[in-house]
């Protein structure tokens, strides 16, 4: 089978010419003109990884009235091509072959690639793998000018307070680079619980946070707020950790009421050095080997306590091999305290961060019996210490 018609660059510079709302289609049509492929598909993952949503084709009826095709992702072909990070083929009932691969950038998963073409060679399964990384990049471009893949990516009703919410998180929950893999997750409660995770990477450290805010709904959503975007100014600033943890004080004492715990951390991308803030937050846990243990840090007072307050940067040091875990205490506490975390973490040491993130939170999910009285959010970092430039873009966690 050839590969005629365009070739990854057209297909790039064709989507950028193309609408936001209909730059996928071009990967799907590309496919369509080189490798006679139909049935060309693209599933996005949705908001808390349970499900697969169809996007529609552009100017369809179902793209335009919001109506979307959705399926289980557990015990799918679209789950196990999501865990392993690889093409699937499989014969498909008119005598060809059924592709499935995946829609990934930077260790996020955004979806999958499903197609069916007349045969499958080594060159027509590159190139349809080339094609979903192409995809992954302009999703990646293009959800900033629509909020087609922002509703193509729900499944239940949005209340104002989870619209915040979501908006204080990274547009990505997991990235990957030569030293560390990172991956982070949220279940939210059914009244909101003021949770949040963020992260950044310069050229010399990964700066990470795991934040909850004090009460329910769109009090507590507003609150979170204020502490993220008073962290994520500090930080832009240019200011070191302690600087952060009094700027997010002063921002809850001087514009809002309540308080908020925190966990801050600044690991060193050279030497895996970590400086740690507590700010009455949850203690993190750290895999060493076959080895799970909490890691009893200080605490200092919450953001936000009506009473003078010092907080301390503490130090730790992350040995290449080695996980560290971080969680808010609806993770730990009433019914999710029946999960045994540390064995979970002990029985995920082989998967890669992404992974270990939805095990724990569907334990915790599973635990609360699909109702949750608080937000339950984890940050998974594994560190590689790796200086040759190379990610890691395998399914496993490369521990």
């Amino acid at each position: 089978m050839g590969g005629e018609g365009f070739g990854l660059d057209e297909v790039l510079r064709a989507a950028e010419d193309a609408a936001p709302v209909e730059s996928a289609d071009v990967v799907a049509r590309n496919l369509e003109k080189r490798f006679s492929a139909s049935e060309v598909s693209f599933w996005l993952v949705d908001m808390i990884g349970q499900e697969a949503v169809r996007l529609p084709r552009a100017g369809t009826a179902a793209q335009t009235r919001g109506q979307t095709e959705r399926v289980k992702l557990a015990d799918s072909v679209y789950d196990r091509v999501l865990r392993s990070q690889r093409l699937h083929q499989e014969p498909d009932e008119e005598g060809g072959c059924r592709l499935v691969a995946p829609v990934t950038n930077r260790g996020d998963c955004i979806g999958v690639l499903d197609l069916a073409v007349p045969e499958a060679d080594e060159a027509v399964r590159d190139a349809v793998t080339q094609a979903a990384h192409a995809l992954a990049y302009i999703v990646v471009t293009d959800r900033r000018f629509t909020d087609l893949y922002h509703w193509g990516r729900r499944t239940t009703t949005v209340s104002l307070a989870a619209e915040i919410q979501h908006q204080l998180l990274p547009s990505a929950p997991c990235c990957e680079a030569a030293q560390f893999t990172l991956a982070g997750g949220l279940v939210p409660a059914d009244d909101i619980g003021g949770d949040t995770y963020d992260y950044a990477l310069d050229q010399n450290a990964l700066h990470l946070s795991i934040t909850d805010a004090m009460g329910h709904d769109t009090a507590s959503a507003l609150l979170a707020t204020v502490t993220v975007n008073a962290l994520r100014r500090a930080r832009r600033a240019g200011l070191g950790l302690l600087e952060q943890a009094y700027a997010a004080h002063e921002a809850i004492t001087r514009h809002s009421r309540g308080m908020t715990t925190g966990q801050l951390l600044r690991v060193q991308l050279e030497t895996g050095t970590c400086e740690l803030v507590n700010a009455g937050h949850p203690w993190p846990l750290r895999l060493r080997g076959d080895s799970v243990e909490e890691l009893t840090v200080k605490v200092d007072m919450p953001f936000g306590v009506p009473a003078p307050v010092t907080y301390r940067v503490q130090r730790l040091h992350l040995e290449p091999g080695d996980r560290l875990i971080l969680v808010t205490d609806g993770m730990r506490e009433r019914a999710a305290a029946t999960v045994d975390l540390p064995a979970l973490i002990h029985d995920t040491r082989g998967e890669h961060p992404r992974e270990v993130v939805r095990t724990l939170t569907s334990a915790v999910h599973e635990a609360c019996g699909g109702s949750l009285p608080d937000d339950a959010t984890t940050m998974v970092l594994d560190w590689r210490g790796s200086r040759t430039g190379q990610r890691h873009t395998n399914g496993g966690s490369n521990l």
